[in-house]
């Protein structure tokens, strides 16, 4: 059954990950219990607290309009940052699985699911609970993707590239000979947002990027790349733009957004998307968070009215309506199918390498998308320099069902 071939690949000379309870015959062996690997957030804090582990349970029942999907890649966002650092209200408790997007094959259908069948490739989208290899999730929540879309193509669309449609054509009603500027040009939503611009005749996009990745984002559509690191980009934009731009979309937060307010032209548009700002280190800084605060933005209605100018706020996590969403993830595919938007993949992890992918988005060395690939990393893909984090990983994933209890209470403790 391949449902378990990714647990199946990392069986190791040693003997099988499960522990001899769940892999005995038991009376529930005659089902099959499903076998999947999972990335789990066990407490708040450093790289070290998402563990690889190895789920087994009894096949899902169904319930009606729901989907077993297998994943064969997952998204990596700037939201799993803060989550791990306990600055993501969306996200519950630890353990948790986390993870908002991915793309695999559907491997069971609910009743009532009419438009969707065994063996459908998809674009899932929750709200968490995505880094695991399978996944119950409503039918209304997945996608169809085009025969041409790569499973990590399909895994890097739906938050960066909702986030980025939603903000500039619901929002910020982006039109012919309008100026943008993104920052975190050369990230996910730093992409999408340039590509989508190139969907409107006219559109001069600014983007902040430090210099080595200049060239990338400028050979992907950005008009203006400024190196936000040893120039100040305000200065560098008025030289070029001295009435400022139309649109800034803002993932940073605190005394960006007063700048970003200070460039727009009159009736121009701010978009507030994030507060990248607040992450520092690997864990939660106090400081900088007070710092991203306390310079926030502060206006009042007689300041707006008298500035002309519109401030909002965007966080797709906090869009319950399903049919904007659907509506959107449809016109996105379509220009997909047109050639229009391609995400751009900048690296793929296997799960045991989940601490690399994070430390790579946190170093903001990443020039498009991360992905995460939950099947087992094959022994001639491991690299020679780093057999430590594997060791830790099979150690991990062999004594997660065993010590469930002790897990439960290290994660009280530290919290």
């Amino acid at each position: 059954c391949h449902l378990l071939s990714g647990a199946h690949a990392q069986e190791t000379p040693e003997g099988p990950i499960l522990s001899p309870q769940e892999s005995g015959s038991s009376p529930a062996a005659e089902e099959k219990p499903l076998s999947f690997r999972s990335l789990v957030l066990t407490g708040y804090g450093g790289y070290d607290k998402v563990k690889l582990q190895v789920k087994t349970q009894k096949q899902p029942q169904l319930e009606a309009g729901e989907v077993l999907v297998h994943v064969k890649a997952c998204g990596l966002n700037f939201a799993e940052l803060l989550g791990r650092q306990g600055l993501y209200e969306l996200l519950p408790a630890p353990p948790v699985t986390m993870g908002m997007e991915g793309s695999g094959v559907i491997e069971a259908v609910g009743e009532d699911v009419k438009d969707r069948k065994v063996g459908d490739r998809v674009i899932v989208l929750s709200r968490s609970g995505m880094w695991q290899e399978m996944v119950v999730v409503s039918a209304n929540l997945t996608f169809p993707m085009p025969e041409q879309m790569s499973f990590e193509e399909g895994a890097a669309i739906p938050v960066n590239y909702l986030t980025a449609y939603m903000m500039l054509f619901e929002m910020a009603n982006v039109r012919p000979g309008k100026s943008v500027l993104i920052h975190m040009a050369a990230g996910g939503v730093g992409f999408a947002v340039t590509q989508l611009c190139q969907t409107v005749p006219d559109v001069t996009v600014f983007g902040t990027a430090s210099a080595p990745k200049h060239e990338t984002i400028a050979q992907g559509g950005v008009t203006h790349p400024i190196d936000y690191r040893t120039k100040d980009y305000v200065e560098e934009i008025r030289k070029i733009s001295p009435k400022g731009v139309d649109i800034v979309l803002d993932p940073l937060g605190g005394s960006d957004t007063q700048k970003g307010f200070s460039l727009l032209k009159p009736l121009g548009t701010l978009i507030v998307f994030g507060a990248a700002n607040c992450v520092t280190g690997q864990k939660k800084n106090l400081l900088a968070m007070a710092k991203t605060w306390y310079n926030q933005l502060s206006l009042n209605t007689l300041k707006l009215m008298q500035s002309n100018k519109a401030v909002c706020g965007f966080h797709l996590g906090y869009i319950t309506d399903e049919q904007l969403i659907s509506r959107t993830m449809f016109k996105l595919l379509e220009l997909y199918g047109q050639g229009k938007i391609k995400p751009r993949i900048d690296s793929c992890y296997h799960f045991e390498e989940v601490t690399d992918a994070f430390r790579r988005m946190h170093e903001r060395q990443n020039i498009g998308k991360i992905i995460l690939l939950p099947e087992a990393k094959k022994e001639e893909e491991k690299p020679k320099s780093s057999p430590e984090p594997i060791e830790n990983v099979e150690k991990t994933e062999a004594a997660v069902n065993d010590k469930k209890e002790e897990t439960t209470e290290e994660v009280k403790a530290e919290d």
